[in-house]
């Protein structure tokens, strides 16, 4: 495995993420059949790294995405305003009235307690990101000596939204590779986004071609199972025992299939409850195995978790710490971000600091 390059910091982003944004609808301790209240968020897995990086870590970043032109559409915005990331490269499409074209996508999601697992319900079709295709984004003038970022993120959510979302993260990744910025790439298996499309076949399909233009490759061991068709050996349906040397063996099956990643790294998150999880990270980079080994956190919401890590780790990565310490910065980081409500990240660099030296929980005052 090469070593990861990072061009210098006379970028207009630090971060620059492609992906859907959609309103989150959170009925909190309750269920969604039955509520009458919800509490909204903004959140999607591309952007929700953006987000924790600008949020938590004080980076400069921006999402790449699309949203129908109406008052859904504008509260995203401001739920994004609110999280400092850029919105200068959201493309606003025209409604036709009620939604038969173009719509903003709707995210259903609870939280989850004890034996009651969390549960999603989207409504998502149609929507504005979706229909994006190539060429429009003009990627040489976002990524190129006019703006410029740092790094690029993307993943297997957006990816999996269109025949065409996939293009256009295919051309994205080609012109990031023009400008010398590192691509990062959550694989975020979802089957209900493939299931009508061709499911896993064609979800390996389109994810093996991608990861081939990756340099940091993301996931959990479903994720790599199901869209490279690489699994963990001797791991159960409920994933109650994790084997680390199977982990192991199966990072280094993906480095040898796809040469150009310069870092491959997977959660490890065992559910023992909805609230009480074991979480940890694996990581393979320069042939060496970074490992943080699992420890039992409190859940509150579950949502975000995985995109927290990936915030962390890429921050790390950007500020010049050594790889193991990226790591846990993201397991502290992915940690943090399911003690709050919502997708995204609450967290402060001064927590997540606190957290990776193995602080308490005692009030801070």
């Amino acid at each position: 495995m090469e070593p990861l390059l990072l061009p210098d910091a006379n970028r207009r982003w630090d971060c620059l993420s492609l992906g859907e944004v959609m309103l989150r609808l959170d009925p909190g301790e309750g269920r969604i059949h039955t509520t009458r209240h919800f509490a909204v968020w903004e959140g999607g897995g591309e952007y929700n790294v953006a987000r924790g990086l600008r949020r938590c870590f004080g980076l400069r970043t921006a999402i790449a995405t699309a949203l129908a032109d109406n008052a859904v559409g504008r509260l995203v915005e401001d739920c994004i305003l609110q999280g400092g990331v850029d919105t200068s490269l959201v493309k606003w499409l025209l409604l036709d009235g009620v939604g038969r074209t173009v719509r903003n996508g709707l995210n259903f999601t609870e939280r989850g307690f004890g034996m009651r697992a969390a549960a999603g319900c989207n409504d998502r079709g149609h929507t504005a990101i979706s229909q994006v295709k190539r060429d429009e984004f003009d990627w040489d003038s976002i990524l190129g000596s006019n703006n410029g970022a740092r790094w690029f993120h993307t993943g297997g959510i957006f990816a999996a939204l269109s025949a065409s979302t996939a293009d256009v993260a295919s051309e994205a990744m080609d012109a990031a590779h023009r400008y010398g910025t590192p691509v990062s790439y959550d694989l975020n298996y979802r089957d209900s986004l493939w299931r009508s499309i061709g499911g896993k076949t064609k979800a390996q399909e389109v994810n093996r071609a991608l990861v081939r233009k990756v340099d940091l490759l993301l996931g959990n061991e479903e994720d790599f199972s199901a869209t490279l068709g690489v699994g963990v050996k001797g791991v159960s349906e409920d994933f109650a025992d994790l084997p680390i040397p199977a982990y192991e063996e199966m990072l280094r099956e993906v480095a040898a299939a796809y040469p150009n990643l310069k870092l491959i790294a997977s959660t490890l998150r065992t559910a023992r409850t909805a609230s009480r999880n074991a979480w940890g990270a694996i990581a393979l980079c320069q042939d060496k195995i970074v490992h943080v080994p699992q420890q039992e956190i409190d859940i509150l919401d579950r949502v975000g978790g995985g995109d927290g890590f990936a915030s962390g780790l890429i921050y790390g990565i950007l500020a010049g710490k050594p790889i193991d310490w990226a790591v846990r910065c993201g397991v502290a980081h992915g940690a943090l971000a399911m003690t709050t409500a919502g997708d995204t990240s609450m967290a402060t660099l001064a927590e997540v600091e606190r957290a990776m030296k193995g602080g308490s929980a005692r009030i801070a005052r």
